[in-house]
């Protein structure tokens, strides 16, 4: 087995436990890496695609078998983010910097989702609050329960995400989790949960359009697609088994410094 395929196995497992710990897809991990071990950007950015949605598969499941995925959420932002990626994929070879700039813009997404992740707790379920002493239970708050999943609202998320998925190669979770949690007020686990299961797919049109443009190595994104898959299994289980408050920090944490490493590689590259 050559150096580069162990690698490149090796960088899959770690891009699937990512991905279904924190329902980013694991772009954030393959992408740069793949790009050390020779791709171009483009290609960093279309073969990190193919992989997504085996990794989304598997660790979906598992959410799916604790009750941790909605889906209302999954189907109307799946809908309209499938539109978004095919434009983002059909726009990505045009923006200028050989794909730096898109390394670029993926950092600060990175750092905006680490930020908004670690600030915007969960909002409690209002069927765990307890009553005053003597005070009837409320009622469950139905309304408001539904109207944090309309379809505008969701179907905004989804386009956006669906935009960046298509463009980064990033699988749209790092617009989706953030925005489950602090706009649509999912649990941190729901929102990975059914961000993990809309990135599955949202990689499907933008992996068909990568392909059409000639941006993927299958060099990198074979192996890749095969090691994700029991990566992102454990990665699941290491979430659902961990507390929210715990889950929120390591995600912010862990995002945080690959944005830092993101953003200095690709300066690096601009200097050159």
């Amino acid at each position: 087995m050559s150096t580069r395929l162990m690698l490149t196995l090796v960088t899959g497992f770690a891009t699937g436990v990512l991905s279904g710990m924190f329902g980013v897809g694991g772009a954030v991990v393959s992408t740069p890496a793949i790009r050390a071990l020779g791709a171009s950007p483009l290609q960093a950015v279309g073969s990190t695609l193919p992989s997504i949605l085996p990794s989304a598969l598997s660790g979906s499941l598992r959410y799916r078998r604790e009750g941790l995925i909605r889906t209302r959420v999954v189907v109307l932002t799946g809908a309209t983010g499938v539109l978004g990626s095919v434009g983002g994929a059909l726009v990505a070879p045009h923006v200028p910097g050989e794909g730096h700039l898109l390394m670029l813009a993926t950092a600060a997404l990175l750092a905006f989702t680490a930020v908004r992740t670690a600030v915007s707790p969960a909002r409690p379920d209002p069927a765990d609050a307890e009553p005053a002493e003597g005070e009837p239970a409320d009622p469950p708050d139905t309304a408001t329960t539904d109207g944090r999943e309309e379809w505008w609202r969701l179907g905004s998320i989804g386009l956006a995400a669906g935009s960046l998925s298509g463009l980064l190669g990033i699988g749209g979770g790092l617009v989706m989790v953030p925005a489950f949690t602090g706009w649509v007020r999912l649990p941190i686990k729901e929102a990975i949960g059914s961000s993990l299961a809309c990135v599955g797919i949202l990689a499907v049109p933008g992996t068909v359009t990568h392909q059409m443009l000639g941006n993927i190595a299958w060099l990198y994104a074979a192996p890749l697609s095969i090691a994700v898959i029991p990566g992102a299994r454990l990665g699941a289980h290491l979430a659902i088994r961990a507390s929210d408050r715990t889950l929120r920090l390591v995600v912010a944490g862990v995002l945080s410094a690959i944005a830092v490493a993101y953003a200095a590689g690709e300066m690096v590259s601009l200097l050159r």
